[in-house]
């Protein structure tokens, strides 16, 4: 089980929104790399980078920010948003990206990812976003009649180096991880899932810690890292003393 910080990016700066909603945006840091670095030197061991222009977009839009991430640390990027064709993936994949996450590409194409699967093992990542059960897409703009669990069993056998599930309706919003519904997605799963989305307190991280036994194996953390609410250092150590067990 692994602590990972994230960086969400909206024109080259590093932000956090409240339930995906762009127009909510508060800039936390006007340099990226500095903040991975900062990252980095607190002891985490992968950072998760977000496009959000891209998500929003359906291409990359902060190329040259994210680029610099990856050059600024030594420790791995997964990176989502706006991640929809072959050639995005190798360009990503080409500057150093560890693995990237497709997201709306995996509702409404999957066979088009199941191919991405066999072509690029080990470095994608199904980034599954839900609000009460349902997928939503494009930046979590548009919502989908599909189950999220559905969608995670059509890919999970398929090579993907983890899910990446997150409750919209907690994200940004400081009210605590949808323990319940990640525990229902994760189970019965042969892939690795991370836990994104409402994470605010230490004691959120004890429960989330807790997931491990359904297949839970990474958290990710925002806007409490970003408000201090949350040590990071101290979140590693958690995870770190729970692994040793």
């Amino acid at each position: 089980m692994i602590i990972i910080p994230a960086i969400d990016l909206k024109q080259g700066k590093c932000v956090r929104l409240r339930q995906g909603k762009m127009e909510s945006s508060m800039i936390f840091n006007e340099d990226p790399s500095a903040q991975a670095r900062l990252w980095e030197d607190a002891g985490a061991r992968r950072v998760h980078v977000v496009d959000l222009d891209g998500s929003v977009s359906g291409r990359p839009a902060n190329f040259e920010t994210i680029r610099d991430i990856v050059g600024a640390i030594r420790v791995p990027v997964q990176l989502g948003g706006g991640i929809r064709g072959e050639d995005v993936i190798r360009m990503y994949l080409d500057v150093g990206v560890d693995r990237v996450i497709l997201g709306t590409m995996a509702a409404k194409d999957p066979e088009r990812v199941l191919d991405f699967l066999g072509k690029f093992p080990g470095k994608i990542a199904v980034g599954i976003d839900a609000r009460e059960g349902r997928v939503a897409v494009q930046g979590w703009t548009e919502e989908t009649h599909v189950k999220a669990s559905d969608l995670a069993r059509r890919f999970d056998s398929a090579g993907a180096a983890a899910f990446i599930y997150t409750d919209i309706s907690r994200d940004g919003m400081m009210a605590g991880p949808n323990i319940g519904a990640t525990r229902e997605f994760a189970r019965g799963l042969s892939t690795p899932v991370i836990l994104s989305g409402g994470v605010s307190t230490i004691d959120d991280v004890q429960a989330a810690l807790a997931l491990e036994k359904h297949g839970v194996n990474g958290i990710i953390i925002g806007r409490a890292l970003y408000e201090g609410r949350i040590n990071l250092g101290e979140a590693i150590k958690l995870a770190e003393e729970r692994n040793a067990r």
